[in-house]
């Protein structure tokens, strides 16, 4: 993978190991840039994990920092520049609604697209949901609440872990139509992990998992 020029996510000398599991990452050295990256790899590669990692969420050894701004030294900072959007969708408060759930991830935002947010919404079929309780909404329901507030949200790092799980072809469709606007943003970086290479969609670079020994990109 090259560096980019204007790289958005930087990783120095990044490690990580589960005891006694071989290291998901030795010394990596990575930029990432605007666009769409695609980290790819069967399933227990580490996909998950290293999002984890990126998200500040999972410690690692190394030096992460977004836009200038380094995990180890600021780490609230940090991870108010990533929205992570995670497998386990019940992390919301179920006894509130879609819409108040929404407001509740995307208080920090400063770039908040509201009317991207409710095109998503129409998008994803989620109008006559969204104010319903998160308990009353299907796993695919509440997986598009996710997703439409990480790509309204404006930060400068949207991670999705398998995006299109529970998702029917028109959500899929409207996700991949949204991230092929998006990726023409030079201000934000997208990264998606997924067991399946993704066709349609242009990527910036593609990271294949497991990564080589000492992996670097320069």
């Amino acid at each position: 993978m090259t560096a980019p020029h204007n790289a958005i996510l930087q990783l120095q000398d990044l490690g990580f190991a589960y005891p006694s599991q071989p290291p998901l990452a030795t010394r990596w050295t990575a930029s990432i840039g605007a666009g769409v990256t695609l980290l790819h790899g069967d399933t227990g590669s580490g996909k998950t994990t290293l999002l984890r990692i990126l998200a500040g969420r999972q410690a690692a050894t190394g030096r992460l920092s977004i836009e200038g701004v380094r995990l180890d030294a600021a780490p609230e900072a940090y991870r108010r520049k990533v929205f992570f959007v995670e497998p386990d969708t019940d992390a919301f408060d179920k006894q509130k609604s879609g819409r108040e759930c929404t407001t509740a991830l995307c208080a920090d935002d400063a770039h908040f697209d509201a009317v991207r947010w409710q095109s998503l919404v129409e998008g994803f079929a989620l109008a006559p949901h969204i104010d319903k309780p998160m308990y009353m909404l299907s796993t695919g329901s509440r997986r598009k609440v996710w997703l439409a507030a990480a790509l309204a949200a404006g930060r400068p790092v949207t991670l999705l872990d398998e995006p299109t799980g529970a998702l029917d072809a028109a959500s899929i469709r409207c996700l991949w139509r949204t991230l092929a606007e998006l990726s023409r943003d030079a201000t934000r970086s997208f990264v998606i992990a997924s067991g399946e290479r993704i066709t349609g969609l242009p990527l910036a670079t593609t990271i294949d998992l497991p990564l080589q020994a000492g992996a670097q990109s320069t």
